[in-house]
């Protein structure tokens, strides 16, 4: 066993290596741009994605894409080698909002901005053809003016955010600082004259020859293909996930994403695991009683309850209980009413509480939701449970059990149970992975602050982070219940192994 587990944990690594790589993958091809900004208009909800181009109005966001990297390619960057012609023609594009000169049509405005967004991302790696286009006497007065605007675009650079920031870094961000006031003096209004302009473009090669080297504005093969590899959004992101640094919070880069899934752990674990343990045993109590009793009436009673609460959507379970059973009503037996809403009581009562009166007040506030949460799986479960029980119960040693003079009740939970848990175990093994997702419509309507609403809130508000962590987190724990499924099996059957 322990060489098995050994080995599974190796492994454990190169899958989830491969994991995070398809839900890299699929993330940032996703339509649209992985941190766009949701506005709502009386016309309704649209999203405007963060304006990366030339001349940025939300430098905000802009530092928040350089910082993680969401400026890069995805995989492998190959804009070291883009030729001047490119950088031409996409500047002649830009300016007068046509793929051709053959093709007098306009630009579509999404093609145009995502050629902008694109462009300005690509400025860093074109710094010397762009400087070339500002000093060619051969460059249209509106071209050079679009030139320059890119030019101190790629110039630029972003500082670090988020919170105990190193002495290196602030240095770092004092020196980006002073750059990029410096070079936003280099533009130059519509009205300039021609020694005007011709001052600022020496001023910019000047700029250009002082932070060359700094910058890597012309970097050799060598340093190219070094590039192509490590300037990625991917290995952006994985060289912070081994030095376990999820990011921060989009809109407030003082918390990390961590902490904030940490502080709601406690929710959304009670949430899953208590549910997931209550409905094994109870789906192999059910699944034994019907099929012990098969073709009687607890048989039908049960299946046909099963069959309509597995019918019932959780959107409809989880008002009722509010409405009809917490609202004006208490426990059974008992004047306590009912909690409608959160995890504990206010913080000024559940802070004066002893830890006994603690667990029962959670206790009460949990009620509805587990309800609310497990009865779909309990009846899937319990049915899954009862043909396994079926299937255990034609088997040879169940007859040799019988003959032996065993009661019925040693035969069922002792051998018939132990074998059909098997199946039961592989069925909730991978839910281990929802415990992130949490249970979204409970936690809504329960006011309870889970996992499965903050996900939610971070997928609307496109948190770039919080959703690569909830991918890479449901992937891991995925792959933990699966071993401790097999685990699990040796365990319920001693004739099976693991080596």
């Amino acid at each position: 066993m322990w060489t098995y587990t050994l080995r599974r944990l190796l492994l454990l690594p190169f899958t989830l290596f491969c994991i995070i790589l398809v839900n890299f993958i699929i993330i940032n091809l996703a339509p649209g741009d992985p941190v766009s900004v949701a506005e709502i208009s009386p016309e309704g909800a649209s999203r405007r994605a963060d304006q990366s181009g030339a001349s940025s109005s939300d430098q905000r966001y802009l530092q928040f894409r350089e910082f993680y990297g969401l400026t890069l390619p995805i995989l492998f960057n190959t804009w070291p080698w883009l030729k001047l012609d490119y950088v031409k023609g996409a500047l002649w594009q830009l300016q007068h909002r046509q793929i051709s000169p053959d093709d007098k049509r306009e630009m579509p405005g999404k093609d145009y901005n995502n050629l902008r967004i694109k462009f300005g991302d690509q400025s860093r790696y074109i710094m010397t053809h762009l400087l070339a286009i500002l000093e060619s006497p051969d460059t249209a007065p509106d071209i050079r003016r679009l030139a320059a605007q890119f030019f101190i675009r790629g110039g630029m650079r972003q500082g670090f955010i988020g919170p105990n920031l190193s002495l290196e870094q602030r240095a770092w961000n004092q020196r980006v600082t002073k750059d990029d006031l410096l070079l936003r003096s280099f533009i130059w209004p519509v009205s300039a004259s021609p020694e005007e302009i011709k001052g600022k473009i020496s001023a910019m090669a000047k700029w250009y020859e002082d932070n060359e080297a700094i910058y890597q504005f012309q970097p050799d093969t060598k340093e190219k293909i070094g590039i192509l590899f490590s300037q990625t959004r991917f290995t952006r992101y994985m060289s912070r996930i081994i030095h376990l640094d999820f990011g921060t919070m989009r809109n407030d880069s003082n918390k990390s994403v961590l902490r904030e899934v940490t502080k709601r752990f406690k929710y959304s674990l009670t949430l899953s695991i208590l549910p997931m343990l209550i409905t094994f045993g109870l789906c192999q109590l059910f699944g034994l009683t019907m099929a012990y009793y098969q073709h009687g009436w607890p048989d039908y009673a049960l299946n046909i309850t099963f069959l309509v609460l597995y019918a019932i959507p959780v959107f409809v379970v989880a008002p009722f209980l509010i409405e009809k059973v917490a609202l004006y009503h208490c426990f059974p037996f008992t004047d306590t009413p009912i909690p409608l809403n959160g995890f504990t009581s206010p913080d000024r009562i559940y802070n004066q509480e002893t830890s006994w009166q603690r667990l029962i007040d959670v206790l009460k506030h949990i009620a509805l939701p587990i309800s609310a949460i497990m009865y779909g799986s309990l009846a899937a479960e319990s049915r899954l449970s009862r043909t396994a029980v079926l299937e255990i119960l034609r088997h040879d040693y169940v007859r040799t059990a019988y003959a032996k003079g065993l009661s019925p009740f040693t035969v069922m939970f002792k051998h018939v149970g132990r074998n059909a848990g098997i199946t039961i175990v592989t069925s909730l093994a991978g839910s281990l992975g929802t415990i992130l997702g949490g249970a979204l419509i409970v936690e809504i309507l329960f006011d309870i602050n889970g996992f499965g609403k903050f996900f939610y809130d971070a997928i609307i508000n496109r948190d770039y982070n919080v959703i690569m962590f909830s991918a890479l987190a449901g992937s891991f724990l995925s792959l933990i219940g699966y071993l401790f499924a097999d685990l699990a099996y040796m365990w319920l059957d001693p004739r099976i192994t693991l080596e």
